[in-house]
């Protein structure tokens, strides 16, 4: 109950801030590449119920699924799939803020495990299906501990970690140093990864 009511707290005072930048990144998405303004792809949320996920296409459309070889979804700063302003949403987190309405929805919360395609699931250790039994979450504590320059592993680690150890305390924590983190760009490429597969799945963006 006190993680929901904080979710819905946070949505409310970001709302006279996120709604402007959302116009303004909703605009630069339309003008600079044909195509949706919203990305809409289908994650696993809480108890392995699945979710139609928000964010704003940053690639261009039908750019090819490439993976990682651990499964992961590949992610670089020179990917020739995204877009000029694509480029841009990511490297400032802008293209997650449509995810406040999951958020609202109560398909997620404002902290939590980022959420996964339901392909991803066959990457999973046993002891990874515990981080699906909170929501996922817009940030999370993998988030301000390195990112993607951690290894997919690490972060259902400290995934896991998160869940075992939760408070309202934490979350707050959470939020507070995920801002530095997206102010400086921390941590968004992998570095030097190379794509080892491409997938089948109908979902594109990372």
């Amino acid at each position: 109950m006190a993680k929901r009511v904080l979710d819905i707290l946070v949505c409310v005072i970001a709302a006279p801030f996120a709604l402007p930048l959302m116009l303004l990144c909703a605009l630069a998405v339309r003008l600079t590449s044909p195509g949706p303004v919203l990305f809409r792809q289908v994650r696993v949320g809480k108890n392995r119920q699945t979710f139609e996920m928000l964010k704003f296409r940053t690639m261009y459309v039908n750019a090819p699924d490439l993976r990682n070889a651990d499964g992961s979804t590949f992610n670089q700063d020179s990917d020739p799939r995204v877009t000029s302003a694509g480029r841009f949403l990511r490297k400032t987190s802008l293209d997650e803020l449509p995810q406040l309405i999951n958020v609202l929805r109560g398909n997620m919360s404002i902290v939590g495990p980022r959420p996964d395609l339901p392909d991803h699931l066959s990457y999973y250790r046993p002891r990874d299906f515990e981080r699906l039994t909170v929501r996922p979450g817009l940030t999370g504590l993998p988030q301000v501990r390195g990112r993607n320059s951690l290894s997919w592993e690490q972060r259902r680690d400290l995934d896991i970690e998160y869940v075992k150890t939760w408070s309202v305390w934490m979350d707050i924590k959470i939020m507070v140093l995920t801002v530095p983190t997206v102010l400086f760009g921390r941590g968004i490429y992998v570095q030097n990864a190379q794509p080892k597969a491409e997938s089948t799945s109908t979902g594109r963006e990372s």
